[in-house]
């Protein structure tokens, strides 16, 4: 690992960097769950729209709050002296937490699409949030095997640490995407 930074990155401290980040995504769950309450009509569990409400809270909670906290989490600073398997413990426990989440919020939109007639996988959005989800499914599971589990050996978590980077921040950037594709479809349905 490179320990020098180079001179065009900023200096910002980890913690306050952090208690940002995670305001920023409490306000992102409170505005999506102010507009599903109040502009949406409210959550129910009866399979009428306001079942579907359910799923962009869920959705946005886990795979951008949950699953960004994750990716960030593990970004421990330079300085850390101490042991990582806390860290690695906190990483997979907000990647499982996303992922309960998420398989919540495709519950609820699969129960609104069946009660209301309505196909499922009809759109891209529909497209894009399912290929995110598998992803995401086996990145979890790829990852709790290699780096949680105490059979990997050091040259495979050598060889899989450079991949699971690359496609957690895939996933990451495939979230948003899918999120801000699933608010734009809603938004379009309704005017």
């Amino acid at each position: 690992r490179c320990h020098h930074r180079s001179p065009a990155m900023l200096d910002v401290p980890f913690l306050p960097f952090c208690a940002f980040l995670g305001a920023l995504g409490l306000l992102c769950v409170a505005m999506v769950g102010t507009w599903c309450q109040h502009w949406r009509g409210g959550f129910s569990l009866d399979g009428s729209s306001r079942t579907f409400n359910w799923h962009p809270v869920l959705m946005v909670t886990g795979l951008v709050v949950l699953y960004g906290a994750a990716a960030l989490v593990y970004r421990i600073p330079n300085t850390w002296s101490g042991p990582k398997l806390p860290w690695k413990l906190l990483h997979g426990s907000l990647a499982l937490g996303a992922f309960v989440l998420t398989v919540l919020g495709l519950a609820a939109v699969f129960c609104f699409h069946n009660s209301q007639g309505t196909p499922n996988m009809y759109s891209l959005h529909s497209w894009m949030g399912l290929a995110t989800v598998l992803l995401f499914s086996c990145q979890w599971a790829a990852g709790f095997g290699a780096f949680l589990l105490p059979w990997a050996p050091t040259w495979l978590r050598a060889l899989y640490k450079p991949i699971h980077v690359f496609f957690g921040s895939t996933i990451l950037m495939l979230s948003v995407a899918s999120c801000m594709s699933g608010i734009n479809e809603k938004l379009f349905f309704s005017l």
